[in-house]
């Protein structure tokens, strides 16, 4: 995943090459807790979450909410941060860089997620997570497992 290209590259089942548009931080790259920004280095899906949900399912706190995301529910939340469809939790695998401590990629809840159509991809303005495109993150998810490496690089 290149942050200053705001692109995730995955290798498809096949061993075909796909690139989805992300967005990520607002507050760019970095590691600490509190920050607000995208963590790099080495990472792994720690947990698949939302296997089986409809697209545009709303999650808080890793479950689904039992709401679909539309226009109008938009509308009558316009302060939340829209975790959709599915999500992929990452956990570092550097201590002191993105694991463990103040830098803990799993603690600070760092999700690969799906997001509402209308938020732009290919800019920086997640509050720290990777958002997708609700079908592109749908796509991915069927992709990877538990354990699957994640690289982000500036």
């Amino acid at each position: 995943m290149s942050l200053s290209r705001q692109t995730l590259t995955a290798r498809m089942n096949d061993g075909a090459i796909v690139t989805y548009s992300v967005s990520t931080a607002a507050n760019g790259p970095g590691e600490a807790n509190g920050s607000g920004c995208t963590p790099r280095g080495e990472h792994y899906v720690r947990a698949c979450i939302g296997a089986d949900q409809p697209r545009g399912t709303v999650f808080r706190g890793r479950r689904p909410t039992g709401e679909i995301y539309t226009a109008e529910l938009a509308n009558a939340f316009p302060d939340r941060d829209w975790i959709l469809s599915r999500i992929l939790w990452l956990c570092g695998r550097e201590s002191g860089r993105n694991r463990g401590g103040q830098v803990d990629s799993m603690r600070r809840y760092i999700y690969i997620h799906g997001t509402p159509d209308t938020e732009p991809m290919g800019i920086a303005a997640s509050h720290g997570c990777i958002r997708m495109r609700n079908d592109d993150v749908i796509a991915l998810f069927e992709m990877v497992q538990p354990g699957t490496p994640i690289t982000i690089t500036e």
